[in-house]
């Protein structure tokens, strides 16, 4: 798996501002890391990264648990 860095290195993204090639290479790291999911895999990644940010900042969701764990 690639760096970060790695990606900010990327030539089609080097004469961005540095905001934007933060974003761009954020962007592709989540496509390399996903590429070879199927759906339900990806919903379930997301899944998990969303309880952790909601449990680590302490967020109080409304939606009940289910609608955030439950994949189509």
């Amino acid at each position: 798996m690639k760096s970060l860095e790695t990606y900010m290195r990327d030539p089609d993204i080097a004469d961005e501002p540095l905001p934007l090639r933060e974003i761009h290479a954020i962007r592709l790291k989540i496509q390399d890391d996903t590429q070879n999911m199927t759906p339900k895999e990806r919903a379930a990644r997301t899944a998990e990264q969303a309880k952790k940010l909601i449990e680590q900042y302490g967020l109080k969701v409304k939606r009940p648990e289910s609608i955030v764990t439950e994949t189509p």
